[in-house]
């Protein structure tokens, strides 16, 4: 008897989810491990999904394996990941000539945060000046909520952050590497800003299935995603699109700072 296709969740962040998914489930098509998509509008519904049962893997970004661990007890898995996801950091970056060479440079000055559920650009960003000695009141933040239920997935509100530092309402700015490499030089003249701290690694994004879905759906799956080759010109457009070369194997040591974060700074399993 031939199982039915997973069901996995995504958000839809930006248009070119649609053909990212349908390329997907395109690629799975006649394996041993069929797979159908829903997209949703944010992450919250998403883990609710994934919780309550009605998907079967949901692509996470960090804080969505957070929640989804927390709410769980434990009690879900992360199956793979994009090679980008294994060392992904955050920056903080200045204008030239500010004065900013280091973290702790930034006591007593102004720094633009990302949307509140971004880890990359608000809740570690807090952990790693609380690492470096900084609380809350030994900088002046400006929060910009601009994206919120996307975990920061937009870029939108971290580019509002570098805005907000070109108009000199903050310091410095803090942002995913991916947004400073891909988005936020692109946006600005050469030489507009410049990165003045760099965060150590962690993880960010994971499929994150339930533990009572058997191995026996999972592995076939997992190992069928593994196979996509980015010399395959048909395998290559849904990588590009998804910002990878080659999918991988979860390293959870990855999201420790993140865990850790998300107890101190108290941030709700739901929000």
């Amino acid at each position: 008897m031939t199982s039915k296709p997973l069901l996995v969740g995504a958000v839809a962040y930006t248009p070119n989810v649609v053909p990212i998914w349908e390329g997907m489930r395109d690629y799975f098509t006649g394996s041993e491990a069929e797979m159908d998509f829903v997209l949703f509008s944010n992450y919250a519904r998403q883990v609710d999904a994934l919780v309550d049962g009605h998907i079967d893997i949901a692509w996470n970004t960090n804080l969505a394996w957070v929640r989804s661990v927390l709410r769980t007890d434990g009690g879900c898995r992360a199956l793979a990941m994009r090679d980008t996801d294994l060392t992904f950091s955050t920056v903080f970056v200045t204008r030239p000539g500010s004065g900013l060479r280091d973290i702790t440079d930034l006591k007593g000055r102004r720094l633009a945060l990302g949307s509140r559920d971004s880890a990359q650009a608000a809740i570690l960003p807090i952990h790693f000046l609380r690492g470096a000695g900084l609380g809350e009141s030994d900088v002046e933040l400006l929060r910009i909520d601009s994206d919120l239920g996307k975990h920061g997935d937009t870029g939108r509100s971290e580019l509002d952050a570098i805005r907000a530092v070109l108009d000199d309402r903050a310091d410095a700015a803090a942002l995913g590497i991916t947004t400073w490499e891909a988005i936020g030089r692109d946006e600005l003249m050469p030489g507009a800003l410049e990165l003045f701290w760099q965060s150590p690694t962690y993880c960010h994004c994971n499929f994150t299935a339930l533990e009572t879905l058997g191995a026996d759906r999972t592995d076939p799956w997992v190992a069928h995603l593994l196979t996509m080759n980015w010399d395959n010109p048909e395998h290559r457009r849904i990588l590009e699109l998804e910002g990878l070369r080659r999918w991988t194997l979860p390293d959870l040591a990855g999201y420790a700072s993140l865990f850790d974060a998300v107890k101190q700074q108290e941030i709700p399993a739901q929000w």
